[in-house]
C-alpha cells in the first residue's frame, strides 16, 4: 500500500469525520489548512462533492492526526488495509461460530474500555467448555477483520510454529512488511506498531490457550513479554491454576482478565442465555416449529420455558445448541420440561445411554467415535472403516448418526472427520479413564497399529 493509493470513505466514515471536525470546533477550511490538504479533499470525503477515484491515503492520514483519530474511522477498515478475508483456514469456523450469536456485549464493552485505556496489552476471556469464548474470539475477529488464530486440539492446529506462521502470513499481508518471512513475533509487532497511524491498533485474537501442545516453559504460543503501543493480545482459554497460565510480561505491560464463571457475570450470562433461547423459538428457521410444537404440547408459556431451559443449561451455549434441535426433532418428546438433563455433561451422558452405547457396549458407534478420539486428526471415511475392518457405507451411517458431534472438514480434496468440540472430546476421555472392564480403548488401538502396519506393507515400507 503506497501513500498515493486512493481510497473512499465508508457511509459511517462521512457522519464520523463531520462530527469529529465539528467536536474539535474546526470549520472545513481550518481542517484542510492544518491537514495540508484542499478543501475539495475533504469535501469528496464528507460525501458533498463527487469523487470518482477517491482520494489519496496520506490525505487521510493527515486529516485523521488532525481529528486525533484512526483512519480506520473515516474510510471502511478492510479498505484501509486491503483486506478481503479472513484467514482462509478459518473462515468455515468463524462462520459457523457466528452464525448464531447473541449478547455477550458486556464483553466486548470491557475490552474496548481496556484498550481505550491501555496503550498496549493482554486481555483475556476464561470460561468454562461450552461457554462461548471461541464465539466472542470468532465474533471480534469477524467485525474487526483482525489477525486470528484459532487453535484446535482435535485437529492438531495448536502448536506454536503453526500459530506463528499463520500470524506472520496475516501480518505480512495486511501491513506489506518486506522481508519479513523468517521473522520472530516481536519483531514484527514492531514493524507493525511504527506503521500504526494515531489512535489506531493492531489487535490479535487467539482463541483457546488451553489448546495448546508445546513443552513447559516459556510463554504459550511463545507470547512476547512486552509489547509495542498500539498492540493488543485478546485470549481465550478455560479456567487455570497458576502452574499452567503460563503468560509472564513484563513490568508496565497491562494484563487484564474477564473470567465468565465470575459471581459478578451472572445475570449477564444469564439475559445473554436467553436471548438465544428466544432466537430459537422465534427466528430459527430449522427448529422453531418444532420447539413450539413441543411447548404447546406440554401446555407451557414460552416465558417458563426459557426460564427453565436457561437453568438447565448451567449457562452453557453448547448445551443449548445440542438440546434445542434436539427437543425440535422430537428426540425429548417423550420427557416433560423437567426431565431435560441438566447441564452439558448429563446431556452427553443421556445421549449415550438414549443411543444404546451402555446397553449394547463395542458397537461399531463407539469404535468409530473412540478411533476418532486415538487419532485425534481428521480422517476420510476409508481409514475409519479400515480400522475397524467394516465396510465404509457402515461407517458412514454411523457419522450420520452423530453428525452433531463430528465435524467434516476437506483435507487435500478428500472429506475427513474429527470431533466436534474439545467439551465432547473431553466426555469420550472419561469414557476411556472408565473403560478397565471393557477394555474397548485397548481393542481401538491394536487395530489402529494393525492397520498402519497393513498400509506399511502395502506401500513397500516395511521397516
Amino acid at each position: 500500500m503506497r501513500p498515493s493509493d486512493k481510497v473512499r470513505s465508508s457511509e459511517s466514515g462521512k457522519l464520523k469525520l463531520k462530527e469529529s471536525y465539528k467536536q474539535a470546533g474546526l470549520t472545513i477550511a481550518q481542517l484542510a489548512a492544518k491537514a495540508n490538504v484542499g478543501e475539495d479533499t475533504i469535501k469528496r470525503l464528507l460525501g458533498t462533492k463527487e469523487s470518482l477515484n477517491g482520494v489519496e491515503r496520506w490525505q487521510v492520514t493527515k486529516i485523521a492526526e488532525v481529528l486525533g483519530i484512526p483512519p480506520t474511522d473515516i474510510v471502511d477498515r478492510k479498505d484501509w488495509y486491503c483486506e478481503n478475508s479472513l484467514p482462509p483456514e478459518f473462515e468455515s469456523l468463524i462462520a459457523e461460530k457466528t452464525k448464531i450469536f447473541c449478547g455477550r456485549r458486556f464483553v466486548f464493552d470491557t475490552f474496548r474500555q481496556f484498550i481505550t485505556e491501555n496503550p498496549c496489552g493482554y486481555f483475556t476471556i476464561i470460561g468454562d467448555a461450552g461457554m462461548g469464548k471461541s464465539s466472542i474470539a470468532a465474533k471480534y475477529a469477524s467485525e474487526h477483520l483482525s489477525p486470528c488464530y484459532f487453535n484446535i486440539l482435535v485437529e492438531r492446529r495448536n502448536r506454536p510454529e503453526l500459530f506463528l506462521k499463520s500470524i506472520r502470513r496475516q501480518l505480512i499481508d495486511r501491513y506489506q512488511l518486506p522481508n519479513s518471512e523468517d521473522t520472530d513475533l516481536p519483531t514484527l509487532l514492531k514493524k507493525v506498531a511504527d506503521k500504526l497511524t494515531l489512535g489506531d491498533r493492531l489487535v490479535i485474537a487467539v482463541d483457546a490457550l488451553d489448546e495448546v501442545e508445546q513443552e513447559a516453559g516459556e510463554n504459550l504460543l511463545h507470547l512476547p513479554t512486552t509489547l509495542p503501543k498500539g498492540v493488543y493480545f485478546l485470549l481465550t482459554r478455560r479456567p487455570y491454576n497458576l502452574g499452567k497460565k503460563r503468560l509472564t510480561v513484563s513490568p508496565g505491560v497491562p494484563v487484564k482478565e474477564l473470567d465468565l464463571t465470575d459471581s459478578k457475570y451472572v445475570n449477564f450470562n444469564q439475559n445473554d442465555i436467553k436471548e438465544y433461547i428466544r432466537f430459537f423459538i422465534n427466528e430459527d428457521a430449522d427448529c422453531k416449529d418444532g420447539l413450539r410444537k413441543w411447548i404447546q404440547e406440554r401446555r407451557i408459556s414460552d416465558a417458563i420455558f426459557v426460564d427453565r431451559v436457561a437453568e438447565k443449561s448451567e449457562n452453557n451455549f453448547m448445551y443449548l445448541r445440542y438440546v434445542l434441535p434436539a427437543i425440535a426433532k422430537g428426540d425429548y418428546n417423550d420427557l416433560s420440561l423437567t426431565q431435560l438433563p441438566d447441564g452439558l455433561q448429563e446431556y452427553y451422558q443421556n445421549h449415550w445411554v438414549r443411543m444404546g452405547m451402555e446397553a449394547k457396549p463395542g458397537q461399531l458407534m463407539e469404535i468409530v467415535l473412540y478411533i476418532l478420539l486415538e487419532i485425534a486428526t481428521p480422517i476420510p471415511c476409508e481409514m475409519i472403516a479400515g480400522i475397524a475392518a467394516v465396510d465404509e457405507c457402515d461407517v458412514a451411517k454411523v457419522l450420520d448418526e452423530w453428525v452433531e458431534y463430528v465435524k467434516k472438514q476437506n483435507v487435500e480434496e478428500e472429506m475427513c472427520y474429527t470431533i466436534y468440540h474439545a467439551s465432547f472430546f473431553d466426555f469420550l476421555k472419561a469414557k476411556r479413564e472408565m473403560d478397565a472392564k471393557r477394555k474397548i480403548f485397548k481393542e481401538v488401538n491394536q487395530r489402529i497399529v494393525d492397520y498402519l502396519k497393513r498400509k506399511r506393507e502395502e506401500n513397500g515400507n516395511i521397516s
